[in-house]
């Protein structure tokens, strides 16, 4: 083993290899048994590190280089994920919390640390620890479509405070470790952090709408923009006194209005979230002391005052701004619950003060124990929150699912306008049906789509057999079309990648909706590069129907829809059903899975929102159902044996991590039917 680790000290190349072949394998390996990729990558440091095989060290080059830029990364994705917008909207509100959320878990983590024997300096920056939070559960809050909620927007909105609040206090801590400590020289850090802050925020910002808006649509240049100002903001910072990570989160700010949601932003977090950023957590791995770990686990009362003080200040926190602006109970559990997860700020925080010589390993270790256990239970809490703010929201606007609904006899403001990208002549048959049958209930049309990747020129004979192949495939649509009376427009279009084509041409017709053939969404090339699938759902302005038909749609004789939430945006998936009901003469079966701790009183109005709802077409009466478990993908699977074909809403989201996010729900349901199904890409 000795050869060996000489070897890799001796070949960067070789030990970036591993590292690879770690943050390829590992979360995969964890994910397929039920675990958190995460804690994979975790336990992979610990094992190839100097208390495992002994194959990898922090101070290996290549390990070192990745994991410092995966620790600046990790912070300047968290800038980027402060939504701006919705800041703005509940700016003094956010301050009020942002304030409480901070302050109370700082004085509680200073009181612990104290306890513990730590002097002032380390326990104050322990207490700092507890002040920052990363909302895990945002996309849950989205999947119950409360993004607007003002108790979410509060609570999204805080998180600038604590963050930007608890690295200057790291700042403050780190920089009276490493010098002589005086007031004055306190007051010169300060003041020399605010000022360089401010150059960050207001810098980049401008010079990066300006850059932008010169380069156009030149994404390359862009992303070497971003990456550029990042490492000049991390190297900045260290140049004033300060940590790297705080010239990071600030430089996230900074380009946050200037990235918005787009393709540069997707790229720019893709590269961290799939090289630097799992290397950082290998790195977290092989600084771990697992028998100081194990030990740590053993004597539980640090642990144990860490897990309880963050736990009781995040509530008290939520608790004060129930009383100070009369939020519902479940709306104090929705603000307990997104401030509760210790994730990116604390985690990086606390790398930095145990390196610095501020903390010891027992905390450290202490902290990785936090973040898991915090992960797990935030989200956790925020689903019941949602559950039960979303039913609330539906009462207290008196309007049921039927009356949002659009009646199937109001006629369309535009023409309805279904596009149907063709490219498998094995599943092009069945999506056509299932448009036509849309297209001709609305009076609309079809719009068969061929995509050509662009060449550089224009006369390249592979060019043109890719022409002719989909003038093939389209003058075959349109015969097909032809047999149920729908008008067909065939479009090719080249463009310089197929989902592109897609969301654009889509875009160009003024889409009413996009239907697209199944393909696997879970396998690894699709973790690797993503697919044309997750591309359109991410960019397309329009419900994306993603099929996997199994039959023709005219032999489907039982359909379920499995509901999520009544959001009005779900009326288009009951109606979809309901118009491939109705040409088949077919049993419809509308459900909707609630907790177990559902009272009776509220189960019985949620079936009744299902009743109005199913009513509410001319279609007669649909059978509906509310099913209890808190396994709701379980739940699903069992109801839909026998079904010839599943409806699945999902609300997709442009995440804040600017990836797309389906529900894990979802997810899961997608990944074990086995019959056929169509699940309706909302935007929200």
């Amino acid at each position: 083993m000795e050869t060996l680790l000489l070897i890799l000290q001796e070949e960067p190349i070789l030990s970036f290899a591993l590292l690879l072949g770690v943050i390829l394998v590992v979360p995969l390996l964890f994910e397929w048994l039920r675990l958190p990729g995460l804690v994979g990558l975790l336990a992979a440091g610990i094992a190839l590190g100097p208390q495992g095989l002994n194959l990898l060290t922090a101070e290996l080059p290549a390990v070192k280089l990745l994991s410092d830029i995966g620790v600046i990364y990790l912070l300047f994705v968290a800038g980027l994920e402060i939504d701006l917008d919705q800041f703005r909207q509940t700016r003094s509100r956010s301050a009020t919390f942002g304030f409480f959320t901070f302050a109370i878990p700082l004085v509680v983590g200073t009181l612990i640390g104290r306890a513990f024997g730590f002097g002032w300096n380390a326990a104050i920056l322990l207490g700092s620890l507890f002040a920052s939070h990363t909302p895990l559960g945002y996309p849950i809050v989205s999947r119950y479509g409360l993004v607007k909620n003002e108790a979410v927007l509060v609570t999204i909105g805080g998180t600038i405070f604590t963050d930007i609040a608890s690295l200057l206090v790291l700042a403050v801590c780190v920089g009276i470790h490493g010098g002589e400590f005086s007031l004055w020289s306190l007051l010169g850090l300060l003041g020399s952090l605010l000022i360089y802050a401010a150059a960050v925020l207001l810098g980049l910002d401008w010079l990066g709408q300006r850059f932008f808006r010169y380069t156009g649509s030149e994404e390359g240049n862009q992303f070497l923009f971003v990456l550029l100002s990042l490492f000049v903001a991390a190297l900045g910072a260290q140049w004033i006194g300060v940590e790297k990570i705080i010239g990071a989160f600030l430089a996230g700010l900074a380009v946050n209005d200037v990235l918005r949601e787009g393709p540069v932003k997707e790229k720019i977090v893709f590269v961290g979230s799939v090289l630097f950023i799992p290397v950082f957590f290998v790195d977290i791995g092989l600084l771990i002391d697992l028998p100081a770990f194990v030990q740590t686990l053993s004597s539980v009362w640090l642990m144990l005052a860490i897990l309880v003080g963050l736990s009781f200040s995040k509530y008290a926190a939520a608790q004060i701004c129930q009383w100070l602006y009369r939020y519902t109970p479940a709306q104090k559990l929705m603000m307990w619950s997104l401030s509760l997860p210790q994730v990116a700020a604390t985690l990086a925080a606390a790398v930095v003060g145990f390196q610095a010589g501020l903390l010891n390993t027992a905390v450290l270790n202490s902290v990785i124990v936090l973040m898991l256990v915090t992960a797990t239970l935030g989200p956790i809490l925020t689903s019941r929150a949602g559950a039960q703010m979303a039913m609330q929201e539906e009462k207290n606007q008196g309007l049921s699912p039927a009356a949002r609904a659009i009646p199937p006899t109001v006629p369309q403001a535009a023409p309805y306008v279904v596009v149907v990208p063709v490219a498998n002549p094995e599943t092009e048959e069945n999506l056509l049906e299932m448009a036509a049958l849309l297209a001709k209930h609305e009076q609309g049309r079809i719009v068969p789509l061929w995509v050509a990747t662009g060449h550089l020129h224009m006369d390249s004979p592979s060019l043109q057999a890719d022409l002719d192949h989909g003038e093939y495939l389209l003058k075959r649509a349109v015969a097909f079309c032809q047999q149920f009376g729908v008008e067909a427009t065939p479009i090719t279009r080249i463009d310089s990648h197929i989902d592109q084509g897609i969301s654009h041409a889509s875009r160009e017709q003024n889409a009413s909706l996009i239907v697209m053939g199944w393909s696997d969404t879970t396998g690894l090339r699709a973790r690797l590069f993503g697919n044309v699938i997750n591309s359109v759902l991410w960019a397309a302005h329009c419900p994306v129907a993603v099929a996997r038909l199994q039959q023709p749609p005219h032999k489907m004789q039982r359909i379920l829809v499995a509901l999520e939430n009544f959001r009005s945006q779900s009326a288009r998936s009951v109606r979809l059903a309901q118009i491939l009901a109705a040409a088949n003469q077919a049993e419809m079966t509308l459900v909707h899975v609630c907790p177990l701790a559902t009272t009776e009183a509220d189960r019985q109005w949620l079936a009744s929102q299902l009743q109005l709802l199913a009513e509410s077409s001319h279609f007669g009466s649909g059978q509906v159902k509310v099913l209890a478990g808190d396994d709701i993908a379980k739940t699903l699977l069992k109801e839909a044996e026998g079904f010839d074909l599943v409806v699945l809403p999902s609300f997709r989201r442009r995440n804040r991590s600017g990836t797309l996010s389906l529900s894990d729900i979802t997810t899961t349901v997608l990944e074990r039917l086995h019959c056929s199904l169509v699940m309706i890409g909302e935007p929200l």
